[in-house]
């Protein structure tokens, strides 16, 4: 067995000496150089993944979102329950009165977000002003110049193509209420106005019985 293998190298050595024309300890000195140049020149055209080691972990898969419900008009109280503190109620932004839908991008405006502070109401005009005060989480855009309301017309935009509508938010009617006392002043005025009517009435009508009965006393005398 020895000799075969003897016999073998032997035999590889003028094979190598015949058609390269080097010794067998060059050969494999060229051919280990060849290799290393390969393998660092290849490094430069490979992808980052394919030197990357693959992770054995395995991630647990996210549950889909649910579709977005409608909650049609509700007010601004009513819109704070939906500011991301319960993961089991969709999250919830409005922008200039209209709600929509941001579950999908709970990582900005869910808590721990950069603009968690916006979620649950209407934040029209800190979008506006770019601003993070707690005074300007408002929907009163009021006051505002015209870079501020581009601003805010460029936010509208892009939560009308990004995210869901799901409602509106009530509006405060002021002069529904002032309209109510104005009935009601209206009403207690036309109460007081026909009591006052029907009190001249009825005394007109006691004036008029009396000045009856007062002529009849007077023929039923001269009869006599």
């Amino acid at each position: 067995m020895m000799m075969v293998v003897v016999q073998l190298w032997e035999t590889l050595k003028e094979t190598i000496t015949a058609y390269t024309g080097l010794s067998p300890a060059a050969f494999f000195t060229v051919l280990a150089l060849a290799f290393a140049v390969y393998h660092v020149v290849s490094g430069f055209f490979a992808s980052p993944e394919e030197h990357r080691p693959r992770s054995t972990e395995v991630y647990p898969q996210q549950e889909p979102l649910p579709p977005p419900v409608q909650l049609g008009e509700i007010t601004e109280e009513e819109l704070k329950q939906y500011d991301g503190s319960d993961s089991k109620k969709p999250l919830l932004m409005a922008i200039k009165g209209q709600i929509y839908d941001v579950s999908q991008s709970r990582m900005f405006y869910g808590p721990g977000g950069p603009y968690a502070l916006f979620a649950g109401k209407d934040a029209s005009r800190a979008l506006a002003k770019m601003s993070f005060e707690e005074n300007d989480l408002t929907g009163d855009v009021s006051g505002l110049g015209p870079f501020e309301l581009d601003a805010l017309q460029d936010w509208e935009y892009k939560f009308m193509s990004k995210y869901v509508k799901v409602g509106t938010i009530q509006k405060k009617d002021e002069e529904g209420k002032e309209k109510t006392e104005d009935s009601t002043n209206t009403g207690e005025e036309a109460s007081a106005t026909t009591v006052g009517e029907t009190s001249r009435s009825v005394e007109e009508k006691t004036i008029e019985t009396i000045e009856k009965k007062d002529v009849a006393d007077a023929d039923a005398a001269k009869e006599e």
